[in-house]
């Protein structure tokens, strides 16, 4: 059963579309800014970047984030939830490591290669914008999908895991705790 959204939460939704679009479609630290709160936080929860207070906010973005996106960067909703003070995106993130990323891989020079990861966004609103964000995301996934780490060696999963989440159908479950006990 859809429950209809209720006024305030279609504002939350409209707020967030707003900001969205103006980080990676218009690629303004001014239009990202407008839809947030005088002191706001955003933090990218497995590498801990981001910013907090709108100056830190604001040099996140300009420095690190609106530029750190390769060309080729495609975000694909899975599911949203909204409450009375918060909405969360369930999304797929995909991109192709060509430029350097330091929101995402800080210090790692670019690889060339494809990345598929699941993220979830936990947005917070205060009177109509956007107080914080808290992003996570499975870092384990992307460093294996760089090339970073072993996928063959160590218990995570690559791209698989992101298709998983589009269609828990296309790869089998609990593949790791099977090749865990062939390696026994």
């Amino acid at each position: 059963m859809n429950n209809p959204l209720t006024s305030k939460q279609q504002a939350m939704v409209d707020m967030w579309e707003r900001h969205i679009a103006a980080e990676f479609e218009m690629k303004s630290i001014d239009a990202t800014m407008d839809t947030m709160v005088e002191h706001p936080f955003v933090n990218h929860v497995p590498v801990m970047t981001g910013g907090a207070g709108a100056e830190g906010v604001r040099d996140f973005y300009r420095t690190h984030f609106l530029t750190g996106h390769p060309p080729d960067t495609k975000i694909t909703p899975i599911a949203r939830t909204v409450g009375e003070d918060r909405l969360v995106d369930e999304l797929i993130h995909k991109f192709t490591h060509s430029i350097e990323m330091p929101w995402i891989l800080p210090g790692v020079a670019p690889t060339g290669r494809h990345v598929e990861v699941a993220v979830v966004v936990v947005v917070q609103f205060e009177d109509g914008k956007i107080a914080g964000e808290r992003i996570y995301w499975d870092q384990a996934s992307v460093l294996a999908q760089i090339g970073l780490l072993d996928a063959d060696k160590l218990p995570i999963a690559g791209i698989e895991a992101s298709h998983k989440v589009v269609d828990h159908s296309s790869h089998p479950s609990n593949t790791l705790i099977h090749r865990a006990h062939r390696k026994q």
